[in-house]
Order: structure tokens, then sequence, then C-alpha cells
């Protein structure tokens, strides 16, 4: 049934669009040139707005996740990479539950099941594109007309095949990781940049304010008499983003870079050259970010979904027992208040939580539970889990250290299960925190760009390593 699945794709492999591989490795300022390139063309299309929308100011069904999801609403990164991981997590689970068969080590396996992953990305942006236009998120489709409605999804589907390639460029090599990577840490940082230094200002009543938190900070201290007040505003200001958050996402920055250096070194030899030891690495975060950006990318949908039934059939009760939708303090974006998706978000703050306790509570027992069970199961999902790294560790010849062949499958079983799922549980708990301490771009959107700037920088120094040991052989 795998194999027929598979090559019902090979029909399409023709019409899909595709970035040819390599055909040498390609040298580090190369790489760094295409990956600067990449990010121009990112940048470029989430300021880039859609063409004939009349008007963007109903709820945004995706406002939770704009950030981590590399996307900007009314422009043409409308679904940012949504597509592409929806796709990919959706392919891999059926692959890791081997609902559909796939041998990594054919050529053509790797090939259709790639071409999968590509065509349900584009089908997946095709079908929100349709959803999105025909549901009003840019205006009533019939004050659009048929030929603006075709147009908006038309842009739409076209920006995400663009996406599609240029994450598809990076991975096979042209560039520096992934442009999902890529596109999460630049659209995170750059969220936080602009709320610490936005020269935007806002009338809060009490006259002009900035939006950024450093430059409202220095503005506070030069037009208030009372400097202690001006402080104690600029670190406490709502809901303007404040010192106080730049603080917290400052100590969530440091605290997640302090924990990727927790390791465990597992002693290893070789087989074949009697001497030779080295250590293989396995860390707190085994699975990296993959935990978040799992359960983000299923609250997305699930937060998307809810809301979307909840304006067709308001008094449905599975519906409201699903999540019912609120506007939030007059303003057009809506907000859960009840129902499954209410105990699916964040607490706004310390005080929400002091209010709705049980939201708290149950909020807490979902993210820890999810982000274990996601981290857990990737090991299978992905290849990673201590029988493939058994086997890795088998096909180039080594051993661990004081263990025999048939016995060393049982000890990474023991310790790479835990690191996952620990890594996961360590995640979740601050993701919350960062929530509650109110750090700007969110506790998951500050996670996932912590690891990915974390991991580009230890690309950038094996990429160095390896330019300097060429460098002494040519000597």
């Amino acid at each position: 049934m795998g194999f027929r699945f598979l090559t019902l794709i090979r029909p399409f492999m023709a019409i899909i669009p595709e970035v040819a591989a390599p055909d040498r490795k390609v040298a580090f300022n190369q790489k760094v040139l295409w990956t600067v390139i990449t990010l121009l063309i990112f940048l470029v299309l989430s300021q880039v707005p859609l063409y004939g929308i009349m008007s963007s100011d109903s709820s945004d069904p995706l406002y939770w996740m704009r950030v981590i999801l590399a996307s900007n609403r009314g422009t043409l990164m409308e679904f940012g990479i949504t597509p592409i991981i929806t796709s990919g997590m959706i392919m891999q689970l059926l692959a890791g539950a081997q609902i559909i068969s796939v041998d990594y080590s054919l050529r053509e396996d790797r090939a259709l099941f790639s071409g999968a992953q590509k065509l349900f990305a584009m089908l997946i942006t095709f079908g929100s594109a349709t959803v999105a236009v025909m549901t009003g998120q840019y205006g009533d489709p019939k004050s659009l007309g048929a030929g603006i409605c075709l147009l908006l999804i038309i842009q739409l589907f076209v920006a995400g095949v663009i996406v599609i390639l240029l994450d598809e460029m990076l991975q096979k090599g042209y560039g520096l990781g992934s442009g999902i990577n890529l596109f999460i840490a630049t659209n995170i940082c750059e969220d936080i940049v602009w709320k610490s230094l936005s020269p935007l200002t806002v009338n809060t009543g009490k006259g002009p304010e900035f939006e950024g938190a450093i430059i409202a900070f220095f503005h506070l201290l030069f037009v208030r008499s009372n400097k202690f007040k001006a402080v104690f505003e600029a670190l406490t200001r709502s809901p303007q983003p404040n010192l106080t958050n730049l603080v917290a996402t400052a100590l969530v920055f440091a605290v997640v870079i302090y924990l990727q250096g927790f390791r465990v070194e597992i002693p290893i030899k070789s087989a074949r050259f009697r001497g030779h030891r080295a250590s293989y690495p396995i860390k707190l975060f085994y699975t990296s970010n993959m935990p978040i950006m799992l359960q983000s990318a299923l609250a997305s949908n699930v937060f998307m979904i809810s809301q979307l039934l909840y304006r067709r059939f308001p008094d449905n009760l599975l519906v409201k027992l699903f999540g019912v939708w609120e506007p939030y303090q007059g303003s057009s974006q809506f907000f859960p208040t009840s129902g499954l998706t209410y105990y699916m978000t964040p607490p706004r703050s310390f005080v929400s939580t002091a209010k709705d306790p049980i939201h708290f509570v149950f909020y807490v027992a979902y993210m820890l539970t999810a982000c274990a069970v996601l981290s857990r199961a990737w090991l299978d999902i992905s290849g990673s889990g201590p029988r493939d790294v058994a086997r890795e560790l088998r096909d180039q010849q080594t051993v661990i250290a004081g263990y025999r062949d048939t016995t060393m499958y049982k000890e990474l079983k023991r310790i790479i299960p835990t690191a996952a799922t620990v890594g996961g549980v360590i995640i979740g708990i601050l993701s919350i925190s960062a929530d509650l301490l109110g750090a700007i771009g969110s506790g998951t959107g500050i996670l996932l760009a912590v690891t990915i700037i974390y991991n580009y920088f230890e690309t950038f120094a094996k990429e160095q390593a390896e330019l300097g040991a060429l460098g002494v052989g040519g000597m």
C-alpha cells in the first residue's frame, strides 16, 4: 500500500517545480550569498501587499502564530511557512507510523517522498488561499468580484510556491540551514527589534509615546519631570512594550543558550582501528526546536479551524465546546473565551493567571504533555531514535566503549528517549515562563529564535573548521 501511494505521486513529478541539486560542493562564501539573497526575497514578499484586498480588519485566525510561522497579514507572506510545516508534519507522521512505506536507502523513494511533501504543501497553499478569500478575510467576495477573488488566490499560491522553492534551495546545499529556520528566526528577531526601537508614536491618553521600549524609556526620562515615575512607567507601561518585557526576553535568551551546552558524552571506539576513541554527544535538547515547532503548527491549525467553525455555526454545541471566540476590548481581533481552544492559549500575565488558575493549570498540562510527547515521537519519525543511532554507529564500525555490538542499543535506548522527553518538558517550561514574564515575541517564538540562531552558529563554526582543515591540508 505504501509503495502504491508513492507510485501515485510519480505522474505529478514532471509538473512539480524542483530545484536541481548542486553537482559539486558549494563554497562557503557562495552559501552565505545565496542565504542572504533568500532572506532578501523573503523580506520583500513580507512587505508587498496583496493587490485587490478591500479590507483586512476582520479577525485574524493566525493572530497567535504570525511571528512563529513567518507570516505577515495582508501581504504575499500571508501563510508564511505554514503549508511547508503542515505538509512535512503530515508526511513524516504517516511515514513514521508506517501508514506509507518509504525506503530512504532508495534514491527514487527519497525523490518521490520529497515530491509528495511539495505537492501537499502546494495543495495546502491553494486550499488555504481559497478558504481565506471565500470566507471574507479580504472583503466580501460578492463585492470583490470573481476576477479579484481569483487574482488574490493566484497571488497567494505563487508566493507559497516561491517559499517552498527557497526552502528547497537552501536544504539542497546552496545555502546555510533551511528556509524554514531562516524565515522563522528573521521574523521573530525583526519583531523583537521593532518593539524595542520602533519610532512610531501612540496616544495613550497621557500624551504621545514611542512604541519602541528603549526609545520610550529615553523619551519618558526627557519629558517627565519626575524621573522615578518615568523609569517606573518605562518598566511597567501597558499595552505597549516596556523594559521589563525586554529584560525578560534577554533572560530567556541567556537561559536557553546556557542549556544548549548540557549534553551526555558517550565514549565510542573504532572496531577497526585499535586505540582510536571519540565521543558521541547526546544533547539535552536532543530534538532541538522540533517539539515547540510541531506544537505551534498543531495549535495554529486548531485555532484557525475553531474560529472559522464558530463564525459559521455560532450556536452549535459541539462548536462551542471546541471554542467560543469574542472580540477583545473593542478590537476586531477575536480571542477564545471558553472551550478547548481557550485552554490551549497562554495566560496574558500573572494577573490573568491569578484570576483564572484553572486555565493556567490546564495550559501548563497541555504544553508540557504536548512538548514531551511530540519530542519523543519525533525520534521515530525523524530516524534519530536509539535503534537508528545504533545502526549508524554499526555502519561506521564503531561501538560504545565497554559494550558489545549487540548490547549497544540498550544503552542508547536508556539515554536518548530520556534526553528527548526531558528536553521537550524543559522547552515547554521555558515557553510558559517567557509568556508569563511578558517576553517580546512570545515564549514559543523566542525559543525557536534562540535554538535556530545557535544552530546557525554551530554551522558557521563547522564550516570555518572545515575551511581551516582544507587550508592546513593544502600547505
